[in-house]
């Protein structure tokens, strides 16, 4: 029964160490930060607009 208390103990002491690890060093991506600035991106100049894009033209070949 001894073996059965050291090894709960070395286990509560390595959940407690990574417990104080994971605080420490916080949360892992963006939760922790502070947000970043958005990007202003001038808008483009008044282009017309490119027409709607067509499916392909399929023509009729003459059978010979």
């Amino acid at each position: 029964m001894a073996s059965e208390s050291v090894g709960g103990i070395l286990g509560a002491i390595v959940a407690a160490v990574v417990l104080a690890v994971a605080v420490v060093f916080g949360p892992i991506g963006q939760y922790g930060k502070p947000p970043k600035p958005a990007k202003v991106e001038p808008a483009p100049a008044a282009a017309p607009a490119a027409p709607a894009p067509r499916g392909p033209i399929i023509r009729e070949v003459p059978n010979q």
